[in-house]
């Protein structure tokens, strides 16, 4: 068996793998745009996910289910690839949404398709790497945006689901990592006070290791995203998010608006954002 060191050392995100993260968010936003929760037009947008793992080698399968929205019941798709190397070990379980606000025109290009093609690249680089030490779930969430307003009937759909799922599995989670909103050309990653502290500290010496620790810093407020619902059933969870994405520092203006396009999001970006999590992949396989 290879020491844990060197199985460490294998697991690297290049500028390559940054192209594939682009190119499939390029894809899924000019192919797969409206993509909202509960629709047809998302039910297609997860099998596009699930085809790109599997020209990819990754085997990877659609976790269907429905569920009260304030819309009515309706039908979600989470994508769902797994590596299970230690038995009876930790996971990591890495998270994105792939949908787009219902109700507005915007093409959820950053806010969606951005971390879902950056967690198609990681999928494709552990396909490659089959790293040791460590068990790994990827998830491509259905129904993170909410209809009308964040309540318990009306968001989060998939995260809720998955993390139901994951605790009645009875495994035992190291850590779950949500990425959100992190091809923002202009990047700089927040991590929300409603993050366990451990995996806080894991991240901040992550970026550090891959040369983007002036990317990255603690904030004081707390965010909805798709970390809460494994937050509340006991997981540790922490949320990576750009919620800095507009025409100017400070400003979010492109957020959940037409302006949320292809131009504003870089394969740079998604290259200093995958070697964050790698580099916290290894952190917590120590």
């Amino acid at each position: 068996m290879l020491p844990a060191a060197l199985l460490a050392a294998s697991l690297s995100f290049a500028a390559p793998d940054a192209d594939i993260a682009f190119s499939t968010a390029k894809e899924l936003v000019v192919k797969y745009t409206p993509r909202n929760a509960g629709t047809f037009r998302g039910r297609f947008a997860a099998g596009f996910i699930l085809r790109e793992l599997s020209s990819r080698g990754v085997n990877a399968r659609i976790d269907r289910f429905s569920a009260p929205t304030p819309n009515g019941e309706k039908h979600f798709h989470n994508v769902i690839a797994e590596w299970e190397t230690v038995p009876d070990g930790e996971w990591v379980a890495i998270l994105s949404h792939f949908d787009t606000k219902t109700g507005i025109e915007c093409p959820g290009t950053n806010d969606g398709a951005s971390t879902s093609g950056l967690l198609v690249a990681l999928a494709a680089m552990l396909e490659r790497t089959k790293p040791s030490g460590l068990n790994i779930m990827l998830a491509w969430l259905d129904g993170e945006e909410c209809m009308h307003s964040y309540s318990a009937a009306d968001g989060f759909w998939g995260s809720r689901h998955a993390a139901a799922k994951l605790k009645a599995s009875g495994r035992k989670v190291k850590a779950v990592i949500c990425l959100d909103m992190l091809g923002d050309k202009d990047l700089g990653i927040s991590i929300p006070a409603n993050s366990t502290p451990g995996l806080v500290s894991a991240a901040l010496r992550a970026a550090a290791k891959a040369g983007a620790g002036d990317k990255v810093r603690k904030i004081p407020e707390y965010v909805k995203d798709d970390h809460l619902p494994f937050l509340q059933l006991g997981f540790p969870a922490i949320d990576l998010i750009d919620f800095e994405y507009g025409s100017a520092p400070g400003l979010n203006d492109y957020w959940h608006t037409k302006d949320d396009t292809i131009e504003h999001i870089s394969a740079d970006s998604l290259l200093v954002a995958g070697g964050i999590v790698v580099e916290m992949l290894k952190e917590l396989q120590q």
